[in-house]
């Protein structure tokens, strides 16, 4: 059983139906038993950095996910909050990749959304598949290059697409809407 971490942000039932495309059973919950006990856990994102991360403590959250052993996917938001630190709303992350959180500069059109490439890709989640490939991005911040990137996507300057650290994976990206390939990256996330 796959545990998507429930905690009011967006995109969770859409994680949840790219899920089903690929006949994965899934539950979406906040019980901090039933996320102990999954096999996996997807921990997507999509809203504002600082009342998440409130979200996240008032249910413990904030301990339990970086204290999981079994893999974990954060997309997009979560991907953020799983670092040290966000400039939006000046809030304290995870922890668990060191690596900070920036708001682009606006030498271009921030949000950053649409299809951009992907490039340098080493991680497990990208698998069987081939160099230089398109996902959906939308975001108005970024996390930097560090030691646990393992793609990158450039969009104003080169940050972090994805990132992996132990058990630990995360995408700035959105499978969820990436058709093909991002049905192969949630796939490889699952057959880990």
């Amino acid at each position: 059983m796959i545990a998507i971490i429930k905690y009011n942000g967006g995109n969770v039932n859409s994680v949840q139906n790219a899920l089903n495309r690929l006949n994965i059973d899934s539950l979406i919950t906040d019980d901090p038993e039933k996320i102990l006990k999954a096999d996996k856990v997807i921990f997507p994102g999509v809203g504002e950095a600082s009342s998440t991360m409130k979200l996240l403590k008032e249910k413990e959250l904030d301990v339990l996910i970086p204290s999981l052993t079994q893999p974990v996917l954060g997309i997009c938001l979560g991907m953020q909050l799983m670092c040290e630190g966000n400039e939006e709303g000046d809030t304290e992350g995870m922890g668990i990749f060191d690596s900070k959180v920036r708001k682009f500069p606006s030498r271009d059109i921030v949000p950053h959304m649409g299809w951009n490439t992907l490039s340098g890709q080493t991680s497990p989640l990208f698998s069987g598949m081939a160099e230089n490939n398109d996902v959906y991005f939308v975001h108005s911040y970024y996390c930097e290059l560090s030691d646990f990137t393992t793609s990158v996507c450039d969009y104003i300057l080169p940050f972090s697409a994805s990132l992996q650290k132990d058990n630990f994976y995360a995408v700035q990206f959105h499978p969820e809407k990436s058709g093909v390939v991002g049905n192969q990256i949630v796939s490889n996330f699952i057959n880990l």
